[in-house]
């Protein structure tokens, strides 16, 4: 048995479920789930459509580096959003379409990582497949808690030596709980280290379709800071995104890994022994998804509303509650233990977040997420609102009208 299965620890929902075990909702009220990060938006009509049109595909096998179409596609998208050179992205070389960026993340640490039991560095926060990925790939997952300044890992945490153990870093912007946007300067800082020491940078980047504001505000690639840096070929670093979030289309499970094109062809390497190529039917549907900007857009103006109205109402009661720049995600402080509070919502108003702390590892005894909770607003608006006044009126219970 692979050492690394007696490490990992339960996924978030599987502890939500056991938090909940023997209780119930108080009232008959209708549940509000806003635990899980899944957008519950209806799938664009114009990908529907093409899943439909191509479902003859499923009796082909399809190309593990994706069909040509889907690449270019993928290379058009990023130049156009993220204003790059026309001839920077080569869909022959810098581009591999995956089977969701939750498969691609988990696989490129088994790629990458050499022996004798390296660092994998991951914000503290984190999404736990960072956490998998290292300790199934034989490596140690090293947290860094997040500088509150920034909502970013604290960079200058670490001494030399262990940054020379560093083979692998995570690096998660939009940040996934906070929010948080990486600066140029955040990005150019993370880019002399990787230099310096030699470690790859895997960038999560799977909310950078979800912003507040105008398209001047919207958050940078890793591949842009690249570029800036001098890295033509993006030396070291891969940039992960997907459909998920961009196009409200998890079940799809359509994603691309982006970047260094020595690491691309080692992973497509990797990938084609380990048969998790697109299907067909959705790598065709995917070239429609990413060429298509207005359902991207109606979907972010309706996230911007659900943020900016339910934290204004949340922000009354609850410390930290301000809207993020970028996600769909609250992350408040709690007025006690974040699993209490989680547990007690739920039977009290049937409104499910999640704590803060099932997506987060002590550090000397002190856990980065205690005390918080993630609110997922990924229902409706009029459910996000009714699911703002359940928990004002239940942290009002707490501690009475004046709570702040």
């Amino acid at each position: 048995m692979n050492r690394g299965l007696s490490l990992l620890q339960p996924y978030p929902f599987e502890r939500m479920e056991r938090l909940k075990a023997g209780g119930r909702p108080a009232s008959n009220k209708t549940h509000i789930n806003l635990g899980i990060g899944e957008p519950q938006e209806p799938a664009p009509t114009l990908i529907s459509e093409a899943l439909q049109q191509h479902l003859a595909l499923v009796s082909r096998y399809p190309p593990t580096r994706g069909i040509e179409a889907l690449r270019i596609s993928i290379s058009a998208w990023l130049q156009r959003r993220f204003a790059l050179p026309a001839t920077a992205v080569d869909p022959e070389r810098h581009v591999l379409p995956v089977a969701g960026t939750r498969e691609a993340l988990f696989a490129i640490a088994q790629t990458v990582i050499g022996r004798g039991r390296p660092f994998v560095a991951m914000p503290n926060p984190f999404y736990q497949i960072y956490e998998g990925a290292a300790l199934l790939s034989g490596a140690r997952p090293l947290y860094l808690p997040l500088d509150p300044a920034t909502g970013l890992p604290d960079l200058d945490l670490l001494e030399p030596r262990t940054w020379n153990r560093v083979q692998l870093f995570y690096v998660c912007s939009p940040a996934n709980p906070t929010g948080a946007i990486a600066s140029p300067a955040y990005q150019q800082r993370i880019l002399e280290l990787s230099e310096h020491y030699g470690f790859i940078i895997a960038a999560d980047e799977c909310y950078s379709e979800i912003y507040r504001g105008t398209p001047e505000r919207a958050p940078r690639s890793f591949l842009n800071a690249c570029l800036d840096h001098g890295h033509s070929e993006f030396e070291r670093c891969l940039v992960f995104n997907s459909l998920s979030k961009r196009s409200s289309v998890p079940g799809l499970r359509s994603g691309f890994v982006a970047g260094d094109p020595g690491l691309i062809h080692a992973f497509l390497r990797y990938r084609t022994y380990q048969g998790c190529a697109l299907p067909l039917y959705a790598q065709e549907a995917s070239c429609v998804a990413w060429d298509d900007e207005a359902h991207v857009e109606a979907a972010r103006e309706r996230y911007s509303a659900r943020c900016e109205q339910t934290s204004m109402r949340l922000s009354e009661v609850l410390e930290e509650a301000d809207a993020p720049p970028a996600t769909f995600y609250l992350w408040p402080r709690t007025p006690l233990d974040d699993q209490e509070f989680t547990r007690r919502l739920w039977e009290e108003e049937n409104v499910t977040v999640l704590p803060g702390s099932f997506l987060s590892r002590p550090l000397e005894g002190d856990n980065p997420g205690a005390a918080r909770v993630r609110i997922a607003l990924v229902a409706e608006l009029e459910a996000c609102l009714e699911a703002a006044e359940r928990i004002r009126r239940f942290v009002e219970r707490l501690h009475g009208p004046s709570a702040t």
